[in-house]
């Protein structure tokens, strides 16, 4: 847990950003899935969309994903909160 106020909100803007950043494989992946016709494998195309937001989200391997943003921001709020 952080010790100030300054640095609750650097872990959590910084935990934040990561986050954002990674959206754009969400993006990547939900334009493949609206730009799929009739011919294209819907299944696998959501599939790969799922597995993106799961990465987000959980942060897969190499990081903590929006779990880290949530464990931040519960930081955040109980020092601001007193």
């Amino acid at each position: 847990m952080a010790q100030s106020l300054d640095e609750a909100r650097r872990r959590l803007d910084d935990e934040f950003g990561q986050v954002r950043r990674r959206l754009a494989k969400i993006h990547k992946a939900l334009d493949k899935v609206e730009e799929a016709g009739p011919e294209d494998d819907l299944h696998d195309l959501l599939k790969d969309l799922e597995d993106e937001v799961k990465e987000v989200r959980t942060g897969g391997l190499t990081g903590s994903g929006a779990n880290g943003h949530r464990r931040a921001l519960d930081d955040y709020r109980q020092i601001k909160s007193g």
